[in-house]
C-alpha cells in the first residue's frame, strides 16, 4: 500500500466551513462553474437517509480510499486480522472532522462498509462517508448517525469485489477526481467536490447567491416576471442592495 498525507497549505476558515454547511450543492456547482469546472458533482451517490429539512450539509476535507478488483486466492476472511489492513487501517487513521472518500469503480454488487465500521467512524469523529458503491447493514448504519452517502444498499461483503490498496491518495469517485484534502460538501440532492483551494471564495460566493436567490424568490411570489429579475440587472441588483441593508 502507498499512502500520502495529503495535506496542503490551504486554510479553511470556520466562517468558509460554516457558510459551506448551509449552502446548497446546486449553487455550489454553480460557483464552480463559473471558475471553469464542470466535473464537480458525484454520479450515482445519495444520503442513505435523506436528511430532514434544515439539517447541516454533511461536510469535510476528503481523506481517500482506493479499491481495484478482488483476487481469490488474497482476498478472504483472514486478512482483516491484519491491523494494517488498508480498509481497517482507513477506519482507524482518519482525521476527525475528515469525510472518508472511496473508490469503489461503481461497482455494486457490495457492501463498502458495514455497520460496525460505521460505528467506530461515528466514535472517532469522522464527518461522514461517501462511496460510489453500496453499503451493507444499511438500515443499522442509518440508525448510528454517521452521514454516508454511497450507491444504496447491498449485503455481500467488500472483499468479493473489492481490494483496498490506497489511502490519500487521488481517486475517482462517481466518476469526479477527488484530490485528499478536497472538501467534500453533501446535502439532500448528492454529493459535489469543492478544490480545497477554491473552498474560501467558493463559500463566501455561494453564500450570497443565495441570499440574492431568496430575494429574486421573494419578487416571483409576489408576480414579477423573469425578464430584469432572473438573471438580475442592475436595477433588480440594486433594490435587492436595499433589501439586504435593510434586513441587517
Amino acid at each position: 500500500m502507498t499512502s500520502s498525507s495529503g495535506s496542503s497549505s490551504d486554510e479553511i476558515s470556520a466562517k468558509a466551513l460554516q457558510q459551506l454547511r448551509h449552502v446548497s450543492t446546486a449553487t455550489l456547482t454553480t460557483q464552480l462553474f463559473k471558475r471553469g469546472l464542470r466535473n464537480v458533482f458525484l454520479q450515482g451517490v445519495k444520503p442513505l437517509t435523506p436528511p430532514a429539512a434544515g439539517t447541516p450539509n454533511l461536510v469535510g476535507p476528503a481523506f481517500t480510499m482506493r479499491n481495484i478488483p478482488a483476487r481469490e486466492d488474497i482476498d478472504h476472511l483472514g486478512v482483516f486480522q491484519d491491523p494494517n489492513h488498508p480498509q481497517r487501517k482507513g477506519v482507524e487513521t482518519a482525521p476527525a472532522g475528515s469525510v472518508i472518500v472511496q473508490d469503489c469503480r461503481g461497482e455494486r454488487s457490495v457492501g463498502s462498509l458495514g455497520s460496525i465500521l460505521a460505528a467506530r467512524l461515528r466514535a472517532r469523529e469522522v464527518a461522514g462517508m461517501v462511496s460510489d458503491g453500496p453499503v451493507r447493514d444499511a438500515a443499522t448504519i442509518a440508525a448510528t448517525g454517521l452521514p454516508v452517502f454511497c450507491a444504496g444498499a447491498s449485503a455481500p461483503l467488500n472483499l468479493v469485489r473489492h481490494h483496498t490498496v490506497d489511502l490519500n491518495l487521488p481517486i475517482a469517485c462517481g466518476g469526479v477526481a477527488v484530490y485528499p484534502g478536497d472538501i467534500i460538501v453533501g446535502d439532500s440532492d448528492g454529493v459535489v467536490v469543492v478544490p480545497r483551494h477554491l473552498a474560501e471564495e467558493v463559500a463566501a460566493a455561494a453564500e450570497e447567491q443565495e441570499q440574492l436567490e431568496a430575494y429574486v424568490t421573494l419578487r416571483i411570489e409576489a408576480g414579477g416576471a423573469l425578464p430584469g429579475l432572473y438573471p438580475p440587472n442592475e436595477q433588480t441588483l440594486a433594490d435587492y442592495a436595499t433589501w439586504k441593508a435593510e434586513r441587517s
